[in-house]
């Protein structure tokens, strides 16, 4: 009989993260795929009792949790050792876990004392004979590998975006403490604060609901034979303020720069979507002045819906890779887009 051990850590509010709740679907898939399994969770951080309440209708058995100062932020010593005493204290056989940049710097190192094996970038689950099976993507998500494991203990990093977020009552969830021994050694690391950019300059934002791809078109000369960097910076700045989007790049754009060509000077490798970028996962997504091409679109393949803007209606988009061409000039499109949003 296996046991499932859901984990996660609370933010900056003592709340569990989106990524949290998506992962604890996975958990509760996982349950029910393994008959006669039980479910038990682990929580960590400063104070981990509204997080438990959160989620004290999932049906888990048991609730852990390792809480106090040394664990309200994130510290490769503390981390490691309370998700080592959690996955001790279950006697857990598959740990799920939200792969955090936090959890994502831990966990490996918890495996290593758990004597456990572990995989990253679960990407989807499924069960073949009753046998727990993780899908998981390789060589910039252009092969996926279906995969199971004997071995126990066994730990999933989860990637956010993946399941949909677990949805149930809150309630007062009893969680037994579990006391962890902090040397002032592993406390040598401190988090002294936070420096984050303001709403308005932060680009990259995961949990948008729309994704804007720029491409290099926005920097090339427009029908009156010159460029118009300035303007199409602020078109597209725009456009993530009122929209509230992640925005996203083709490496040709975020490559001018080295090349001597007009550049966008917000825009960086960070945003750089694709074959040789990332992979994310809105649920809509709008590309501006891009050939859409195969190491593009790559990078769009976990997009819900897809729309280009492109002066050329035998672009790439137009073969079959975009839910909706609008064959127009994208600065035209988007200072009129802009203009309806800034009317609310």
């Amino acid at each position: 009989m296996e046991k499932i051990l859901f984990l996660a850590h609370t933010d900056a509010n003592g709340l569990l993260p989106k990524s949290a709740f998506e992962t604890l679907n996975a958990a509760l898939e996982i349950q029910k795929g393994l008959a006669g399994s039980t479910l038990s969770v682990g929580l960590v951080g400063g104070n981990v009792q509204a997080a438990a309440d959160s989620i004290a209708s999932c049906g888990a058995a048991k609730m852990f949790g390792v809480s106090g100062a040394d664990f309200g932020v994130s510290r490769y010593a503390t981390d490691v050792k309370a998700l080592e005493a959690i996955g001790a204290a279950s006697g857990a056989t598959i740990l799920v876990a939200p792969a955090t940049s936090r959890f994502s710097r831990a966990l490996p190192g918890a495996a290593f004392r758990l004597k456990a094996a572990i995989d990253t970038h679960v990407s989807g689950i499924q069960f073949t004979d009753g046998v727990l099976q993780i899908q998981r993507w390789y060589y910039r998500q252009r092969m996926m590998a279906t995969l199971t494991r004997a071995a126990r203990p066994w730990i999933l990093a989860v990637d956010s975006g993946v399941f949909q977020p677990w949805q149930g009552a809150k309630g007062s969830a009893k969680v037994e403490a579990i006391t962890v021994i902090v040397s002032d050694k592993e406390k040598r690391t401190k988090v002294t604060g936070v420096e984050a950019p303001s709403a308005d300059a932060q680009t990259i934002r995961p949990d948008a609901v729309v994704l804007l791809v720029a491409g290099a078109g926005w920097t090339k000369k427009q029908a009156d034979g010159q460029t118009h960097a300035k303007e199409a910076e602020k078109h597209i700045l725009d456009f993530l303020k009122y929209a509230k989007a992640s925005l996203g790049s083709s490496k040709s754009l975020v490559d001018q720069g080295s090349e001597g060509e007009a550049v966008l000077s917000f825009m960086s490798h960070l945003n750089q979507v694709g074959q040789t970028g990332s992979t994310p996962r809105h649920p809509k997504g709008l590309s501006t002045c891009c050939h859409g091409e195969e190491p593009h679109v790559v990078g769009w393949r976990f997009i819900n819906e897809r729309r280009a803007i492109n002066t050329d209606a035998n672009c790439g988009w137009a073969q079959g890779k975009a839910d909706v061409l609008y064959v127009a000039d994208a600065f035209a499109v988007m200072a009129k887009v802009n203009e309806l949003l800034a009317k609310g």
